[in-house]
């Protein structure tokens, strides 16, 4: 008997997007890594939410406030009962990572578009570069939910108790053979490698390439179950900024039910510049 995902209900595919274009109770976001690509076309109707201009705080290295989010939803006509459907670039990192700080502040219903703008642009689905304005929202939203986050001294912790993190970077990040990114100037490092005790299962490997879809419920829950990773486990998950992890936690939590999964959104960038910080080098 085929398995279904955990929580199919998170995700929708590129048919159910585009039956609902028009759907009042339903606001489309795009979040890209390429910051002009929603000028260049985007879902018809969808808002542009950037992970570095619209969720990053102009000064601290953190994510926007629960008032400036509360501004932000306003803003783009979300509402606390609006369903909120992500989509974006290299198979929906920033979708996934919107998705994560939406959950953070407490938004109930979200889902993510399976397969992202690839899938939509290679169905010949069409694009515009009408943006449209909606009527300002009056949006509440929660207290932060800690429990998806971690913060470098809980991950310190982590490490000193030798219980495993997934690194979901490439396996030239993490035997620490690629340092610098030459194309990302924000997510510099002094030092390569990993953090010690941490199992390199990289993003990549839980989407289909061709169309960027998640692969099947199956061959996710082989992909962490072959390296020891367990429903009961509390798991951490960490890249260079967290959006890559955000990434696989999306998959853990929803897709296969992890209910104690972490995103480490201080990653490579903090812990590679980090003082005395642990690290370690080479491939397993």
């Amino acid at each position: 008997m085929t398995q279904a995902y955990i929580h199919p209900e998170v995700l929708v595919d590129t048919g159910w997007v585009a039956g609902h274009l028009n759907d009042p109770a339903v606001r489309i976001v795009e979040s890209d890594e390429d910051y002009l690509l929603y000028e260049a076309g985007h879902v018809p109707g969808a808002v542009k939410i950037d992970w570095f201009t619209t969720l990053q705080h102009p000064l601290r290295r953190d994510f926007i406030d629960k008032a400036d989010f509360e501004k932000m939803c306003s803003r783009l006509g979300i509402a606390n009962d609006t369903t909120v459907v992500f989509y974006g670039d290299r198979n929906n990192w920033f979708a996934c990572y919107a998705f994560w700080l939406f959950q953070y502040y407490g938004h109930e219903k979200m889902k993510i578009m399976n397969g992202g703008r690839l899938k939509w642009e290679q169905e010949s689905r069409p694009l515009t570069r009408d943006v449209e304005a909606y009527p300002p929202a009056a949006y509440r939203a929660q207290e932060p939910d800690r429990s998806i986050r971690a913060f470098r001294d809980e991950v310190m912790e982590v490490v000193r108790a030798g219980r495993p993190l997934i690194d979901v970077r490439s396996p030239k990040e993490y035997s620490g053979e690629l340092i610098h990114m030459p194309d990302y100037p924000q997510e510099g490092a002094q030092r390569g490698g990993h953090i010690p005790g941490a199992v390199n299962i990289p993003w990549a490997q839980a989407v289909n390439a061709e169309n960027g879809t998640f692969k099947p419920p199956e061959a996710l829950r082989d992909l962490y179950t072959s390296q020891g990773f367990r429903p009961e486990q509390e798991i951490i998950a960490y890249c260079r900024i967290g959006e890559r992890s955000s990434h696989t936690w999306f998959v853990l939590k929803y897709l296969l039910g992890y209910p104690r999964v972490k995103n480490y959104d201080g990653s490579w960038t903090e812990w590679g510049n980090l003082v005395d910080a642990p690290i370690e080098k080479g491939s397993v």
